[in-house]
């Protein structure tokens, strides 16, 4: 291990780093000369999907089914005490998801015995940190330029009612009174539909709710409203503590994902609907990280979201049903944003997830 004494890591900043390395969120693993895991850190076991506990001194060979690829590198690591850097590695997890990452191995002796410090940086995190940026820019944008536009329209609509009133009094029979009763009502028709393109403009009224209340109250209304109906699954974790939410707009926004779920089912032979809970480590969300994350899901087994529509989807006025309005999930991303949580969304045909995620420890 000649090499060691020029690239090695000092046993002691490894230790000492240890509360450093936990709190970190690129993702570090350390195995011994067995390519046996040693240590994983807490983005580490989120990002491979592992228990820490259960997966010390295994083999790595046991997280990634490729791991025939990587296990020649890490030998050659622990032969020469040579640093190695790989860039948009692919591994495939036990768990049938695969990840996009760079990552760095780094020798190091520990009790006179070589080591390695593997580092993974997850590029699809990345990824989707800077989409989800990107669309937060560009529904902000596009919410400002929708909210002068709806002030503009809703001026000479109340003019126009207001007209519409005023004529009506001076006709004398009910049948011409019926053309004013329909130019009030499509004019209140119109003010209701900017209403709802202006989203959300009260402020918040958070109380301490467990998340299950509010799926489960979603779950009820829409095995109730399918027809025919809908197989509805779920998937919770119920360690997940109570939070600071609005109850009222988060059912709102859960049964626009859900209904919209349900309406993509109308041709499916088995359709179903899951809803799942999850705690999530170390998420960025925006520019900020959050060392702990709920994520709420609604999973369905429709066609799938067109690609034409997928990087427009949270825009005003977008929708993939002929008889939509565009708006839910406008609305629905606003007031999540209130709560300082996004949504996401992954989609194929077959197996489309919209997931909620809000911070666990400021949710209000």
């Amino acid at each position: 291990m000649k090499g060691f004494s020029t690239f090695a890591i000092d046993k002691s900043l490894i230790l000492m780093q240890h509360p450093v390395l936990n709190n970190l969120n690129i993702s570090v693993l350390s195995v011994d000369q067995g390519l046996r895991l040693c240590y994983i850190n807490p983005s580490a076991e989120s990002l491979l999907e592992i228990s820490g506990n259960r997966g010390l001194k295994q083999p790595i060979s046991s997280f990634f089914l490729n791991a025939a690829d990587l296990e020649p590198i890490l030998f050659e690591a622990l032969q020469s005490g040579q640093m190695y850097t790989r860039r948009k590695v692919k591994l495939d997890l036990f768990t049938g998801r695969s990840v996009t990452c760079d990552y760095s191995i780094t020798p190091y002796m520990d009790a006179e015995k070589p080591r390695l410090l593997l580092e993974l940086y997850p590029l699809d995190r990345y990824l989707r940190i800077d989409r989800d940026e990107s669309i937060s820019t560009h529904t902000e944008v596009t919410r400002q330029m929708v909210r002068g536009l709806a002030h503009e329209i809703k001026n000479p609509l109340g003019g126009i009612r207001g007209s519409a009133q005023l004529l009506a009094r001076e006709l004398k029979t009910d049948q011409l009174r019926q053309y004013t009763d329909v130019i009030i009502d499509e004019t209140d028709r119109l003010t209701s539909l900017v209403d709802r393109l202006l989203g959300p403009n009260s402020a918040l009224k958070p109380e301490c709710m467990n998340i299950h209340e509010v799926l489960e109250r979603v779950r009820t209304l829409i095995a109730m409203e399918s027809d025919p109906p809908i197989e509805i699954h779920q998937d919770y974790d119920p360690s997940i503590p109570e939070m600071n939410l609005d109850a009222e707009l988060m059912v709102q926004v859960v049964l626009n994902i859900a209904r919209n779920a349900m309406q993509s089912l109308v041709d499916i032979n088995t359709p179903k609907i899951t809803f799942i809970s999850r705690v999530e480590r170390q998420y960025t969300i925006g520019s900020i990280h959050h060392k702990l994350a709920v994520r709420m899901s609604v999973q369905d087994n429709g066609p799938g979201i067109p690609e034409a529509l997928k990087e427009h989807l949270f825009f005003p006025m977008i929708s993939g049903r002929s008889n939509g309005t565009g708006l839910g999930l406008s609305v629905a991303q606003a007031i999540i944003q209130q709560h300082h949580g996004l949504i996401e969304f992954d989609s194929e045909p077959g197996n489309t997830t919209f997931s909620i995620i809000l911070p666990l420890e400021t949710s209000a």
